[in-house]
């Protein structure tokens, strides 16, 4: 009998594409890569690709829009969060999900080795989730139903 535990782990859900640049980059310039790849953030990394912050839609409103500042002259470093959530590829999708219910947040890095390896939007979160469940559902039915 096959083992009915399928276990995901953020590695296997994790996005890999996703928009990173350096700090002395300009909102301009991240607003325009964010808008060419249609991603509503910007993972800021150092020269050696360690994460340091990230710049989401949200900080452009509340750090640009609404205090009426230039974006082509006010640099990633200055509006990042640099407080980052991050999570190892390693752990369990249930650990991520609660971890991004807990912290409220809709994005977690993913890492290996400290460098970036993708990231795991709340969308993805979801789409996975319901696919699992889907497949998990499915098991049992097989394991349930009468054997001929």
């Amino acid at each position: 009998m096959k083992n009915l535990l399928m276990v995901l782990f953020a590695g296997d859900i994790v996005e890999k594409d996703f928009a990173s640049l350096p700090r002395g980059a300009t909102a301009l310039e991240a607003a325009k890569e964010m808008k060419l790849n249609k991603h509503g953030f910007v993972v800021i990394v150092t020269a050696e690709g360690k994460p340091e912050g990230i710049v989401t839609e949200w900080d452009y409103l509340s750090k640009l829009v609404a205090e009426v500042k230039d974006p082509a002259k006010v640099t990633l470093g200055d509006i990042m969060s640099s407080d980052l959530i991050t999570v190892k590829a390693s752990d369990g999708i249930d650990y991520v999900a609660k971890l991004m219910a807990e912290k409220g947040i809709r994005r977690v890095l993913v890492l290996r080795e400290g460098r970036v390896v993708g990231i795991i939007t709340s969308r993805t979160m979801l789409a996975r989730m319901n696919d699992y469940v889907n497949r998990v559902s499915r098991q049992i039915a097989r394991f349930q139903a009468p054997r001929a």
